[in-house]
């Protein structure tokens, strides 16, 4: 009976090994290149800021796009009021944005305002390349510098580092701060490094208006940056890692806001995988294409608590099998082995996360029970119009 369920064990600590070993590659890759030398040219950026009920905090942002470091004359804000019920276009104008007021109950979404406004910049000449920031997000002085460097060196499409505004209003904050340098900051320092698509955060995107020709956005599910990455990286396209410039958005401190984020982020990769994974899998696998190859399996990687409570609850059930037979069985090296690569990444993301990043992972147990608490409560209807998700600002 014991090597029966030894066996048993061992083909689920595969999965588990495989997703963790891929995690625990990354962390190890996850060292910063050199940023390319200073822009020369003089490229046009039209700022694209998608706008839903963001009177609050549409200021700020606006503000903080006006101040970067680059020609004032080379860099327009362009806001998408989009299906607002609220004074977002009047705030948006006061601190000096154009406007584009976006009326349209069939198609609503972030998908569908980008579209609107990367036609807009198309049609009139607008600008040579766009960037995406959200309506609740502050910016790094030197984003536009950064982006134009790598546009010089060959990148058609950039994403810069993105963390958490308020990381300090509360434990969910804090824990969301050490979740992105961990997801975003591993994850995309590792793949630029060996010249992987970092892929795309919906928030501090670049695009030239080439690549947007070349493949259009028509991205409209509740992780369009997602979707479209993929889109991105099937055209053969890769998107390029800015670290050294950052936006800061701001997250949900509630738990009610949190649990609203975090299923629409969860279900809409769940989406998306049951859409796209075979088709790259298949493709990445004949035409031998690593970017292809990767994105399968970022996609194919479940989120990283679900992943540790499966490498812990191996490990535990190893040890059990290591009693009753009185040797260590081969399942609790693999799972081991698993809990080492998570380990290990879960640190480098620390790390990156800045000083205080270590001190949060003791806030974890929290993190994870919450967590448990979303699976085992019955999920609502799958969104897909645009809610505004509730944080710190109200209008």
């Amino acid at each position: 009976m014991t090597s029966i369920l030894s066996w048993a064990l061992a083909v689920l600590a595969v999965p588990v090994l495989a997703a963790a070993a891929y995690l625990g590659a990354l962390a190890a890759l996850a060292r910063a290149l050199p940023p390319p030398p200073a822009s020369t040219t003089r490229r046009r950026f039209a700022f694209v800021v998608p706008a839903h009920d963001e009177e609050a905090g549409i200021a700020a942002t606006v503000r903080s796009l006006l101040a970067v470091r680059y020609p004032a004359s080379l860099f327009r804000v362009l806001v998408v009021a989009d299906n607002c019920r609220d004074r977002t276009a009047e705030r948006a104008v006061e601190a000096g944005a154009e406007v584009l007021v976006r009326d349209d109950d069939a198609r609503r979404g972030k998908g569908y305002a980008l579209d609107h406004a990367f036609a807009a910049v198309e049609r009139d000449d607008l600008a040579d390349a766009v960037v995406v920031v959200d309506a609740d997000t502050l910016v790094s002085e030197n984003l536009l510098e950064a982006f134009s460097a790598r546009l010089d060196a060959g990148a058609g499409a950039v994403q810069a580092d993105y963390g958490v505004r308020n990381a300090d209003a509360g434990w969910r904050t804090r824990l969301m701060a050490l979740a992105f340098a961990i997801f975003h900051g591993v994850r995309s320092l590792a793949r630029e490094r060996v010249g992987l698509s970092c892929g795309l955060r919906g928030n501090g995107m670049c695009f030239t208006r080439r690549v947007l020709r070349e493949v259009p956005h028509h991205a409209y599910s509740v992780v369009e940056d997602l979707e479209y990455g993929i889109r991105l990286g099937e055209a053969g396209i890769r998107v390029h890692y800015a670290p050294e410039a950052h936006v800061w958005g701001e997250m949900p401190s509630t738990g009610g806001g949190s649990v609203v984020q975090r299923r629409r982020w969860e279900g809409g990769r769940r989406a998306i995988f049951r859409a796209r994974a075979a088709r790259l899998l298949a493709r990445g696998l004949a035409e031998r294409d690593p970017v292809l190859l990767d994105l399968f399996l970022d996609l194919a990687v479940p989120p990283l608590t679900r992943l540790c409570l499966a490498a812990l609850a191996g490990t535990a059930a190893g040890g059990l099998l290591a009693l009753a037979s009185g040797r260590a069985p081969t399942p609790l090296w693999l799972f081991a082995a698993a809990d080492l690569c998570l380990v290990a990444y879960v640190v480098r993301g620390a790390r990156l996360s800045g000083p205080g990043g270590l001190r949060d992972l003791a806030l974890a147990p929290a993190y994870i029970l919450w967590k448990l608490g979303l699976l085992v409560v019955r999920p609502g209807k799958p969104q897909t119009a645009w809610v505004r998700t509730p944080r710190e600002g109200k209008p």
